[in-house]
C-alpha cells in the first residue's frame, strides 16, 4: 500500500511539473522568439544605416529615463531573480519583460555592445512568475518555477536545452545544484527551444573542422588556454562592476550615465574606423572558428562591452562573452600549437564558464554547438576557467556554495 501512496505521489508530481513547464516554456520560448526577431531587425538596420551611432547617447538616455520612471522595482534584472529564488519575497513584476525587451532591441539599434541572455533570462523568469499567483504556489514551489523560467529562456534564446536547463541550477550558488528542479528545468529548457523553432527561430551554426586526438600536449595546451580564458572572464567581470560602481558615484542621475557611455562608444567608434566591436557580433564569433583574426580582437571587444554594460545599457552579458573568448581563443591557437578553431571554440565557452561561474553548462554548450567530440577539451578548460575566476561573477547574487577547491591543510597543525 506505501509502495502504491509513493508511486501515486510521485505521478502526480510528474504531471504537475510537466503542466507547469509546459506552461512557462511556452511564454518564455514565444517571448525569445519575439525578441530574436526584434534582434535581427535592429541589427539588420542599424548596419544598414551607419548614422545610428550618433544617436546611442540619446537612446541611453531614453532607456535610462524609462527605468528610473517604470523600471525601479525591476533595476535588478536577472541578479532580481536570483535574490528571489533565495530569498522568495515579493513576486516579479511583469513590466521586467517589456522593458527589458525594448531596452535591450534599442540597445542594439542603436549600436551598444550587450548581449542577449540577460533579457530572455529576464523574461522567462518574470513571466514563469507570473504562475505563482494563478496556481498559488508555495514558496519552494515558487523557486522552481522561477529556475524553470530562466532554464527556458536561456535554452530558446541559443538553442541549447541542455545547457539552459544545468545553467538554471547552476548558476544560483558557486559549486551547488539544486537536484529538485532538475526535472522542471530540464523540461522547461526542452520545451522552450521547440517553442522557438516552431515559431521559425533560426539558431546560429557553428562547426570545427578539426578536433584532434588528446595527447600530454593537448592536455596542457586545454589547462593553460583555461587559466588566461578564467582571468579574462575575472577581469571582465570586475571591471564591469567596477566601472557600473563609480558611474553611480559620479552621476547621480541615472538617464545620464547611458547617455555619457553612449557618446564614449561612438566616438570611439568613429575613431577606430569599424563597427566590429559593437552589437552581438555574431560574424566575427563564426570567422573566429574558421580563420586567423587580428590578436586583439577580445580586448576591442571587452572594452566596448564593458562601456555599454558599466554605464547602464540593457542587455546580457554572455553573447560578448563568447565573442571576447572565441577570439583570445583565435589568437592563442599558434602559441599553444593548436588549431586556431579549435581554441576558438572552447575560449567561446570557457571564458563565459569563468566569468558566470557555470562550468558544466558550460560544457554541455560546447557539446550542443559544436559536436560531443569536443566535450573533453572544453570540460577540461571550462572547469579550469572556473577554478581561476575567483568567487566574483557577471552575477552579483550569485551566492558562496562550497569553495571552489579545498583549503591547504596546516602542516603545523
Amino acid at each position: 500500500m506505501q509502495r502504491l501512496s509513493a508511486l501515486t505521489d510521485l505521478l502526480q508530481h510528474l504531471l504537475k511539473w510537466l503542466l507547469l513547464a509546459l506552461v512557462v516554456a511556452v511564454l518564455a520560448g514565444s517571448a525569445s522568439a519575439l525578441f530574436l526577431f526584434a534582434l535581427d531587425w535592429a541589427t539588420r538596420t542599424r548596419l544598414a544605416h551607419a548614422w545610428l551611432i550618433w544617436l546611442l547617447p540619446v537612446a541611453g538616455f531614453a532607456v535610462g529615463w524609462l527605468y528610473l520612471r517604470y523600471g525601479s522595482s525591476v533595476e535588478g534584472g536577472a541578479n532580481l531573480l536570483i535574490d528571489e529564488i533565495h530569498d522568495p519575497k515579493k513576486i516579479i513584476p511583469l513590466r521586467m519583460a517589456p522593458l527589458v525587451l525594448g531596452g535591450t532591441v534599442i540597445s542594439h539599434l542603436f549600436g551598444a555592445s550587450v548581449g542577449r541572455e540577460g533579457t530572455a533570462v529576464q523574461m522567462g523568469g518574470a513571466l514563469a512568475d507570473q504562475l505563482t499567483r494563478l496556481f498559488r504556489l508555495n514558496n519552494e514551489d515558487r523557486r522552481i518555477i522561477l529556475m524553470a523560467g530562466i532554464s527556458a529562456g536561456f535554452a530558446s534564446v541559443f538553442g541549447t536545452p541542455l545547457a539552459g536547463a544545468i545553467f538554471g541550477l547552476e548558476v544560483l550558488a558557486i559549486g551547488r545544484l539544486r537536484y529538485e528542479a532538475m526535472l522542471p528545468c530540464l523540461l522547461a529548457a526542452i520545451i522552450a527551444d521547440q517553442v522557438g523553432l516552431l515559431w521559425g527561430v533560426h539558431h546560429t551554426h557553428y562547426a570545427v573542422p578539426l578536433i584532434p586526438a588528446l595527447s600530454a600536449w593537448t592536455l596542457c595546451a586545454m589547462v593553460t588556454a583555461g587559466v588566461l580564458f578564467g582571468v579574462t572572464g575575472k577581469l571582465f567581470a570586475q571591471t564591469t562592476h567596477g566601472l557600473s560602481g563609480l558611474m553611480k558615484r559620479w552621476i547621480a542621475y541615472a538617464p545620464l550615465r547611458p547617455l555619457a557611455g553612449g557618446v564614449i562608444i561612438a566616438v570611439a567608434v568613429w575613431l577606430i574606423g569599424t563597427d566590429k566591436y559593437i552589437g552581438l557580433g555574431i560574424p566575427t564569433i563564426a570567422d573566429a572558428l574558421k580563420e586567423p583574426l587580428p590578436a586583439w580582437d577580445f580586448l576591442g571587444k571587452m572594452a566596448f562591452t564593458i562601456v555599454s554594460l558599466g554605464t547602464g545599457f540593457k542587455g546580457g552579458e554572455v553573447t560578448p562573452l563568447f565573442y571576447i573568448g572565441a577570439t583570445l581563443g583565435n589568437a592563442l591557437g599558434p602559441l599553444l600549437h593548436q588549431p586556431v578553431t579549435l581554441l576558438a571554440a572552447i575560449g567561446f565557452v570557457a571564458v563565459f564558464a569563468g566569468a558566470a561561474n557555470t562550468p558544466i553548462a558550460s560544457t554541455l554548450m560546447a557539446m550542443e554547438l559544436f559536436g560531443a567530440e569536443i566535450g573533453v577539451y572544453a570540460a577540461i578548460a571550462c572547469v579550469v576557467a572556473y577554478l581561476f575566476s575567483g568567487h566574483a561573477g557577471i552575477y552579483r547574487a550569485q551566492r558562496g556554495g562550497h569553495a571552489k577547491r579545498m583549503p591547504p591543510k596546516n602542516i603545523d597543525a
